[in-house]
């Protein structure tokens, strides 16, 4: 249940700390004194779009927390999980929102920040609003066929029909994705068995590219290379301007100044190895000359290679080894999608497969539905009956898909006539918003047991019908707040009487400024608001007042 609500700077509240009771809870006050705040800050709570208009002149921002006492939080922590939110503990659950003038809003689930979204998941499991709102849940058929499913008991069975499908509809798109893409797969196939080839081809070697250039590189200046080796050799050969013969000089007026100075033979130690030296290095130079290739077919073969490589580069890859890198990696794609007829056959299993568990499920849950759609029908026609529609006809319909849906064979739509000779419509293009409300009463009395939203709030939903149905409306709502934590936002002393708890909404005004408050009323005190409430004759009012707290159960 909902064990407490603060809110400040909301509209014409203040500062007011709520802490609520279980079973029905009526809340009551002057039209204008500010009921209708609870429902806008249980609004904020569930996730709602805020209007900054609601933040309180003067103030720079509104917030609103709650704390919610769960006695099952299986799927408030699951919701929690997935977002990263810390699951309840002891069944507390912990909601704060804050609206701010400028835009800046925030709001916490157990005291970590969460999205809206995350909100709205969890207002979902928390709290039903029902009144002269947008925030029905009987104007969602799959919330529909969720009632169906908890009044049968086959809640768990759905869930595990939810599960197939899903594996069911997630192998299949696979299969679709592999089918529609045959024809571009062909095309892809083709680009990639030209790519595998046209590499495989060229038989490239990793460092093939840099001996190619210098081989290209000598071959195109193979006349100058001779020209510049033969003008060495001119230098180092015996003639006149040669090395040698100038060191031959050097050698015979060495021995001459040895001759005569004996002392001096040391310093040409080194003489006779130097002209070994240049006869090796002149030796040398003649063999490299002659290994010059001058064969222009050869520098034809070198270019012709080296632009193959620089072709296949251009399109593959910056070197050799990112081309041969991607050489194996289409043929690998080649191989996978050669095999794809394979692939094909094992997914068309898997989806048939699949699609029988699907069926199978399917069918045990259309016929639960099918055997407890009448039965929910007549129950709630039952209690549409205590409240006030004595000739109404209601009728949970079955709907069949002509494929297997999210949650189920078919859907489930509640259809709805009101009065006598009318034809039966869609509920949620047939009721108003008064008999949305009633009809929910009935809905909500005939699925007590097994309802898990703990808290149900009505906006003024006695609004319109005649002291009689006020009080079968009243009775209704105790019933549920037996099961359930209840809500009335009322007008009708009918309905306040037999609350287990009342409150009321009072509006004051303090140094020009008007301020919200809510207190419980008990005794002497609760007395004197259902005397307000009857109007009239103030003692006639009190003891019809009085009579009707005696009559409380």
């Amino acid at each position: 249940m909902l064990s407490f609500l603060k809110i400040r700077h909301l509209a014409l509240v203040e500062d007011v700390t709520w802490e609520l009771g279980d079973g029905l809870l009526a809340v009551t006050g002057e039209t204008g004194a500010g009921k209708s705040i609870i429902v806008g800050a249980l609004k904020l709570i569930l996730g709602e779009r805020a209007d900054r208009s609601l933040i309180r002149s003067g103030e720079d921002a509104c917030t609103v927390e709650a704390r919610f006492h769960l006695k099952n939080t299986r799927l408030v922590d699951q919701i929690l999980a997935e977002t990263g939110v810390e699951p309840c503990q002891d069944g507390e659950l912990l909601i704060k929102r804050s609206v701010t003038i400028n835009g800046a809003n925030k709001q916490f689930v157990n005291c970590s920040p969460v999205t809206l979204q995350v909100l709205k998941s969890l207002g979902e499991q928390l709290v039903d609003l029902h009144g002269p709102h947008d925030h029905q849940s009987l104007n969602s058929q799959d919330r529909q066929l969720e009632m169906l499913d908890k009044y049968a008991g086959i809640e768990a069975r759905a869930s595990d029909y939810s599960s197939a499908w899903k594996a069911w509809r997630e192998a299949l798109s696979e299969l679709h994705h592999l089918e529609s893409s045959e024809r571009a797969s062909e095309q892809q196939m083709d680009m990639l068995r030209f790519q595998v080839t046209e590499i495989s081809d060229a038989n490239l070697k990793p460092d093939e590219e840099d001996e190619l250039e210098t081989r290209h590189r000598i071959s195109a200046n193979a006349a100058r290379l001779t020209e510049i080796c033969g003008q060495l050799m001119l230098r180092l050969g015996d003639g006149e301007q040669g090395l040698q013969a100038v060191l031959r000089e050097v050698t015979r007026l060495a021995n001459d100044l040895e001759r005569i100075d004996p002392s001096t033979s040391a310093l040409f130690d080194g003489l006779h190895s130097a002209q070994v030296e240049l006869q090796e290095l002149e030796s040398s130079v003649q063999d490299y000359v002659d290994d010059i290739e001058t064969d222009p077919s050869e520098l034809d073969q070198l270019d012709k290679r080296l632009t193959v490589i620089q072709t296949l580069k251009r399109k593959y890859g910056s070197t050799i080894a990112e081309i041969i890198a991607y050489h194996d990696d289409a043929a690998q794609k080649l191989g996978r999608m050669e095999n794809r007829g394979e692939e094909l056959d094992k997914l068309r299993t898997l989806v048939s497969a699949k699609r029988q568990i699907v069926d199978k499920t399917a069918a045990s849950l259309s016929k639960e539905r099918a055997k407890h759609a009448p039965k929910l029908a007549k129950e709630i026609t039952t209690h549409l009956a205590d409240l006030g529609f004595q000739r109404s006809v209601f009728e949970v319909r079955l709907v069949p898909h002509s494929e297997p849906a999210r949650f189920g064979a078919e859907e489930v739509d509640f259809h709805f006539a009101p009065n006598p000779g009318e034809p039966q419509k869609p509920l949620r293009l047939t009721a108003s918003s008064g008999e949305m409300s009633r009809v929910l009463l009935a809905v909500k009395s005939a699925l007590a047991t097994q309802d898990a939203v703990p808290l149900l709030v009505f906006d003024e939903i006695d609004a319109n019908v005649g002291g009689s149905i006020a009080e079968a409306v009243g009775r209704k709502m105790s019933e549920l707040g037996s099961t359930h934590q209840v809500i009335a936002i009322t007008h009708f002393p009918q309905v306040a009487s037999l609350a287990s708890s009342h409150y009321v909404v009072t509006k004051e005004v303090e140094k020009d400024r008007t301020r919200s408050q809510i207190h419980s009323v008990e005794g002497e005190a609760r007395i004197e608001e259902l005397t307000r409430m009857l109007g009239g004759n103030p003692k006639s009012a009190r003891i019809h007042a009085e009579s009707l707290l005696a009559g409380t159960p």
